[in-house]
């Protein structure tokens, strides 16, 4: 347990892993390395097979471990972990990461700077130091699933408007608002969470922040981004293979639809939706045919999985009354 007589710290640190010792520990010694505001790091570990927890527990003592017995996935992890969070602010960062340049620092002090923003994040790149640009997206909207349905979103990737989820070119440079923030770099006040009720645990796997960035912007909260505080995220080391990947995130993508857009356009959007794996599949192949890429081949064949599964993810994720977080005793 916690000493109760120890100082408040300004940011909860919240680890969810699974079966990646390896780079957790990494993750962990980075944090520390890297860390001078003060923290309190909580790991939730899913029952990884690998031995995590016991390599977590010998290593850091002074992380809060909660060694789960079953895997609870991302969502139902961060809001069991966030019942223990003694701090202002949560930050939700995937063990797939390092910090760098004391970047929790500075996102900390980014949000001090910018507090209307209500939920901020920094920058991601890949272990090489390229430009990893998951670390935030814009909204799904009708005009996106038409660019993305008819191929336009991949023929100009560079051109923000027509590429709109993915912000086009941007080079994730600049400071800006954004439609919302992926959970491997995810700051909140802990006030406004439990205001939110945390994750709602309709999403089983992926949207669960795109979800909780919603209801925050119905409150007033505009996510917003900075380049000065960056990560290295590796992206992936714990998913499933591509195909129920994709499958996962389409069932994320449907039910978000059915949630947030208005009501007239819900019906052309779900459409559009459903016909976006079949589209990506006969764009892949043709493009294998016409240059021989084995890439192209490749995505035809993951995206003609997700095809052939339709009937598992074309209704979305089943709805369930939205869970609060769990609470420590």
């Amino acid at each position: 347990m916690s000493d109760p007589a120890a100082p408040v710290p300004r940011v909860s640190i919240i680890v969810i892993s699974y079966n990646t010792r390896e780079m957790t520990l990494d993750c962990l010694r980075s944090i520390a390395a890297q860390t001078t505001v003060p923290h309190e790091v909580i790991l939730l570990d899913n029952n990884s097979p690998d031995g995590s927890a016991a390599a977590v527990a010998a290593a850091f003592p002074e992380v809060r471990l909660i060694a789960s017995a079953e895997n609870h996935g991302f969502a139902k992890g961060n809001n069991i972990a966030a019942g223990y969070a003694r701090g202002d602010y949560l930050l939700l960062l995937n063990p797939d990461t390092v910090v760098l340049d004391q970047a929790i620092d500075r996102l900390v002090a980014f949000a001090e700077r910018r507090p209307e923003a209500g939920i901020w994040g920094g920058r991601t790149v890949y272990g090489d130091g390229s430009l990893n640009p998951t670390n935030c997206f814009g909204l799904q909207s009708l005009w996106s699933l038409f660019c993305r349905t008819t191929g336009l979103s991949l023929a100009f990737r560079s051109v923000e408007w027509l590429n709109p989820e993915e912000y086009g070119a941007w080079d994730r440079s600049s400071e800006r608002e954004v439609g919302y923030v992926t959970g491997a770099f995810f700051l909140i006040e802990r006030a406004f969470w439990e205001r939110l009720g945390g994750f709602d645990l309709t999403f089983v796997m992926y949207g669960e922040e795109t979800d909780l960035c919603h209801r925050a912007r119905d409150l007033g909260a505009r996510p917003r981004m900075t380049p000065d505080a960056t990560i290295v995220h590796y992206v992936g080391a714990s998913s499933a293979k591509r195909a129920d990947r994709m499958t996962l995130i389409m069932k994320s993508k449907v039910t978000l639809a059915q949630r947030y857009l208005p009501r007239w356009q819900q019906a052309p959007a779900l459409f559009l939706l459903r016909m976006w794996p079949l589209t990506r599949k006969l764009g892949g192949r043709i493009a294998a045919a016409l240059t021989g890429s084995a890439g192209a081949a490749e995505a035809a064949r993951a995206w003609g999985g997700v095809w052939e599964a339709r009937d598992s993810w074309r209704d979305g994720f089943p709805q369930l009354p939205h869970a609060a977080p769990a609470r420590a005793a």
